[in-house]
């Protein structure tokens, strides 16, 4: 009882799942996707084998439509099923079983497909196939953008509870993940669900300013710390970071500001600041002696 997208960005061949409903954890039952083999959705009454199994098939060289079609063929009860799959060349399958619960159905598109059961109207999974058409950016945005419409246009009959995100690499690992978030039970999963998103994404800007700061280039580590934290403001970390990053590039007044800030917020960051060593932050001695503060 629930909505979903599943997707292939056709430039980065990344794949992913989105869904939203009215039950709780429903990011452990319906999303699967695996880097290079492809993503499922399965839901209505749900059968999770569906998701590993399918994976299974694509990664045997099935594509998306044989292994769905192999997986309906063996399941007795394939009436109450609505599953979606979409395989590393960006064949996409769905199934909305003649038993699932009205509204139900699903629409698919260039690269994806967007399924629903159980919805207050007969427009969502237009809605949301339209959307992720129109959509631009990384695809956890465009598969976000996608269940927005679908709750626009009416969502779950029930209400909302629950939501999840699983996007992976075009290649890689089968334990690649570019994001893997749920919201088990919010008012609002779709709100906390984007904003999860967007945090991650300040946290991976977080990541290049270390590897920047590995390398010896503090102006460019510093310009990544100040994205990361202006893309979650009312973080610490990031700002705690980003402080330290602009010292380093010279723009000490900055990086000062953002440090007294966060200590003055919460006095542990000061006891951080006075454990670093040059190696963990090379600006972390100039910011202890600006501040006043002693080398533990």
């Amino acid at each position: 009882m629930t909505y979903s997208i599943v997707a292939r960005d056709l430039e980065t061949g990344a794949l992913g799942v989105a869904v939203q409903t009215h039950w709780f954890n429903v990011g452990g039952l319906v999303p699967w996707a695996e880097a290079g083999v492809g993503a499922v959705a399965t839901q209505a009454n749900v059968d999770v084998a569906y998701g590993p199994r399918g994976l299974d098939l694509l990664r045997e060289g099935r594509s998306a439509r044989e292994a769905l079609d192999q997986l309906v063929a063996a399941d007795p009860h394939a009436g109450v099923r609505q599953v979606a799959i979409v395989d590393a060349r960006g064949g996409v399958a769905v199934h909305t079983g003649d038993a699932c619960m009205a509204y139900a159905g699903h629409e698919a598109g260039d690269g994806h497909t967007a399924q629903a059961n159980m919805m207050a109207t007969s427009e969502v999974w237009g809605a949301m196939s339209r959307a992720f058409a129109a959509s631009t950016g990384p695809l956890p945005r465009r598969l976000l953008d996608a269940l927005d419409a679908g709750e626009a246009a009416g969502g779950d009959v029930r209400g909302r509870q629950a939501a999840a995100i699983l996007v992976v690499p075009g290649e890689g690992e089968r334990w690649a993940k570019t994001a893997d978030l749920r919201v088990e039970d919010h008012p609002e999963p779709l709100e906390e669900l984007r904003r999860l998103v967007l945090l991650q994404e300040a946290y991976l800007e977080a990541g290049e300013g270390d590897r920047l700061t590995g390398e010896g280039d503090h102006a460019a580590a510093a310009a990544a710390y100040v994205r990361a934290a202006d893309l979650a403001p009312q973080n610490a970390e990031l700002s705690f970071w980003a402080g330290l990053g602009l010292i380093g590039s010279g723009d000490e007044d900055a990086g000062l500001g953002r440090l007294r800030a966060v200590i003055a917020d919460h006095a542990g960051w000061g006891d951080l600041l006075a454990r670093l060593t040059a190696g963990d932050a090379p600006a972390a001695p100039r910011a202890r002696e600006a501040l006043g503060i002693a080398a533990a």
